[in-house]
């Protein structure tokens, strides 16, 4: 299972996170977010080794997204608006970038509106619909999952916490590759407590805790 981290912008923080063996990093490009990565910092060679590093956007324009891919040398980009699925597909045509397409869930019926983005994205993102765009620490009702028959792969996102590791290890949904952990996992925003995710990778991997 694909492990995915979002919300990083301290150097050592990630040089840290860099040696845990996940898969993705997100580093935030929308100014409203707590988390936002405001000019490049000196930590792109820390997560350089095999990890996906990743542009999370809002709604900005495809010049924003291409120029941040460049910069930044972005292996996937996630829209975490209200992108549409054209817009989706020229996001992966430009910038050659993996493309995370965030869906807002409260209900199965937000689930089913991600049949649009099939072919124009590599994954879903299954976040909580919040008032805000992710970061809220709440989680909808997985039992919903049950019922996920599209053919766009997904990472479950929204409140998960260490506590959440069995439970998801359990979960029988092919289509899930992987999970997204943020903010419950922090001791401040974009500071992660890298003790926490050791554990919650081990756990999700059915490994026991070491002493």
């Amino acid at each position: 299972m694909k492990i995915k981290v979002c919300g990083m912008r301290d150097a050592e923080n990630i040089r840290q996170l860099a040696e845990t063996g996940i898969d993705y990093m997100g580093l935030i490009f929308y100014p409203a977010s707590p988390r936002h990565v405001a000019e490049c910092p000196k930590f792109l060679p820390y997560a350089s080794s095999g990890i996906k590093l990743t542009g999370v956007f809002v709604d900005a324009p495809i010049e924003v997204i291409m120029e941040k891919a460049a910069e930044y040398s972005l292996s996937a980009v996630q829209l975490h608006g209200g992108e549409s699925p054209d817009f989706c597909k020229r996001v992966g045509r430009e910038t050659g970038a993996e493309v995370i397409k965030a869906l807002h869930i409260s209900s199965a019926a937000d689930i089913a509106g991600g049949k649009a983005y099939a072919g124009c994205c590599d994954f879903l993102l299954l976040d909580t619909a919040c008032n805000g765009y992710g970061g809220s620490g709440n989680r909808f009702d997985w039992g919903i999952l049950d019922a996920y028959n599209l053919e766009v792969p997904f990472f479950l996102s929204g409140g998960i916490d260490l506590s959440c590791a069995g439970r998801i290890a359990a979960l029988k949904c092919p289509k899930m590759a992987g999970v997204d952990i943020n903010s419950r996992f922090e001791t401040a925003p974009g500071i992660k407590d890298i003790e926490s995710i050791k554990l919650f990778i081990n756990r999700i991997n059915g490994k026991q805790d070491e002493e």
